[in-house]
């Protein structure tokens, strides 16, 4: 560089120098575009799936922060659709801590963008830029988890760049007035309610947990017990967020005849009983533990000659090791067990069955065998535990057909995952149009790795509280009477997730007394909770029994 070259550098820096300090303004800092960015005012402008809410700490600044919690089938999605100029570049940040948090922009008009923190413990700035397209006049901002994963937490959002024109800013709906109860039956209770402008549908709420969501200005809550007083609310929703609650409604139902099913004791022992050969005691009927209530046949599998259909016979492996054991000695020793006041179902699909619901030929063929097979042998039910497909309308439709054949005595059960009944689970539907006529749900508490508990937190497979807090979240949609905990009857019976039956007992007086529970407490007594259900009878037999002798007694001192 030129001695000149030096000068004139210095001198340009002087006036610079000099301009500062006479005062010439510095370029403004872009506004900030998005709604509530820090979270200050509760969640108000955003949209959180699983219902998100602020905390005090951790905050990085101000007064709070948002947190959610992500569930098995539910990243904990909060958004929030801002104003924006078409054509145009922005930037969007926000600073999570936490668990696994996302950070994008959808709807740009352009390429949607997002990234990502895998967690940490200290808040960490997540950063992203797009341009939006030749159209564009709102995007949608959002953060979220991931599923089954621990909760996020994030603070201080901020999206700049021009900001948006004649796009008026949508609202949050008013809250619904108007809510009453309509006449009640047994098991039901209607609800009516007030039309909001500018809502996209209303969200119910029993006891203050969510039990249902329309579109319309009605709700019917069924599978509810006799002669008991339920208190309701209701709001209203839209892309922008919910609306506070309404006030309270109190209904009761009618008296009623109890549970669906028939004669069933108050605390039932159910296992799963093997037509198959698999290294576990091979059975008769007859060899059956008298200390199992409910037998669960498994399982009628699908003819491959017709799509739905489904038949049964002894496997010829089961009938050769024991001598011999056929339809016929199966028949007299289900009468005999009958007799006794054992009830059977036969039960459908397992880990490797599957039968095809996916049209209405289909349904009319399973309705038409099952009823055959119910009939041939004596059984009182069936048992749904499609792991591998499930149309939950066609085999609601079916179960229905079934259940007005036979009658109120009919038994219904249904034996899920684990995941298929966390929020948003693929049984929960199935579980919502049927409980009217379920007898009881033993979701099998194995096999499962971690999920979310009632309340949101991490649970682990093989403890007492993966089963209390898996339970607790099945108790917010069906009544006690209908809920069970499916367990391996040994080591053996399932790949993990076995617990001692003194786990198990455990477990039952922590969700019936609030007793002897682990580090997760249900909130409220489940005093009629069903009982317990095996996988499986033939391994609980090959483990001396250990599972029966050890539950049952415990079930029936539970009161």
């Amino acid at each position: 560089m030129t001695r000149r070259r030096q000068q004139l550098l210095v001198g340009l820096l002087a006036m610079a120098t000099a301009a500062v300090g006479l005062g010439v303004p510095a370029l403004a800092a872009e506004p900030n575009l998005a709604a509530n960015p820090g979270f200050e005012q509760s969640t108000a402008g955003w949209t959180c799936t699983a219902g998100g809410s602020t905390v005090a700490a951790p905050v990085r600044s101000g007064s709070a922060a948002l947190t959610t919690t992500p569930a098995g089938q539910d990243n904990a999605r909060c958004s929030q659709s801002v104003p924006v100029k078409a054509s145009s570049s922005y930037t969007l940040t926000a600073w999570v801590q936490g668990s696994y948090t996302y950070l994008g922009a959808s709807g740009t008009g352009g390429t949607d963008v997002s990234t990502w923190s895998p967690g940490s413990s200290a808040w960490t700035q997540l950063s992203t830029s797009f341009t939006t397209g030749a159209n564009t006049s709102r995007v949608t901002i959002y953060t979220h988890g991931w599923y089954g994963q621990g909760a996020y937490f994030v603070d201080d959002v901020a999206l700049t760049g021009p900001p948006g024109t004649g796009d008026p800013d949508p609202q949050a709906p008013a809250t619904p007035g108007g809510l009453t109860a309509g006449s009640p039956t047994s098991s039901s209770i209607s609800l009516s309610w007030s039309a909001v402008s500018g809502a996209a549908g209303y969200h119910v709420y029993r006891g203050g947990s969510r039990v249902g969501s329309v579109t319309g200005t009605s709700y019917t809550d069924t599978g509810l017990s006799p002669s008991t007083s339920y208190s309701y609310q209701v709001s209203a929703y839209n892309t922008v967020g919910e609306s506070t609650r309404s006030g309270a409604v109190a209904a009761s139902t009618t008296g009623g005849t109890g549970n669906p099913g028939g004669p069933l004791p108050k605390r039932i022992l159910t296992g799963y009983w093997q037509n198959f050969v698999n290294g576990a005691a091979n059975l008769r009927i007859r060899d059956i533990d008298p200390q199992y209530d409910l037998i669960a046949i498994a399982f009628a599998d699908a003819l491959t000659t017709r799509p739905g259909a489904v038949g049964f016979s002894v496997d010829p492996g089961l009938s050769s090791a024991l001598g011999g054991y056929s339809d016929a000695d199966m028949i007299a020793d289900i009468a005999a067990k009958k007799a006794q006041g054992k009830r059977f179902v036969f039960s459908i699909g397992g880990e490797k069955g599957n039968v095809d619901f996916s049209n209405a030929a289909n349904i009319g063929a399973f309705v038409e065998t099952m009823t055959a097979l119910i009939r041939k042998f004596g059984v009182d039910g069936v048992d749904i535990d499609l792991e591998h497909g499930l149309h939950a309308g066609n085999v609601a439709n079916a179960v229905r057909q079934l259940r007005n054949t036979f009658g109120a005595n009919f038994i219904y059960t249904m034996a899920p995952q684990t995941l298929d009944v966390q929020p948003g689970g693929r049984y929960m539907p199935l579980i919502e149009a049927t409980k009217d006529i379920l007898t009881v749900v033993h979701t099998q508490y194995y096999n499962s790795g971690s999920m979310n508990d009632c309340n949101g937190g991490v649970v682990h497979q093989g403890n007492i509280d993966f089963i209390t807090g898996q339970a607790c979240i099945l108790l917010k949609t069906l009544r006690p009477d209908q809920v069970a905990l499916g367990v391996p009857a040994s080591t053996s019976g399932a790949g993990s997730g076995y617990v001692s039956p003194s786990v198990v007992n455990n477990a039952a007086s922590c969700l019936v007394k609030l007793q002897s529970c682990g580090g997760f407490k249900p909130g409220a007594a489940a005093a009629n909770l069903r009982g317990v259900m095996t996988w499986s009878i033939n391994w609980d037999h090959s483990n001396g029994k250990q599972f029966a002798n050890t539950v049952k007694p415990h079930l029936n001192s539970l009161g």
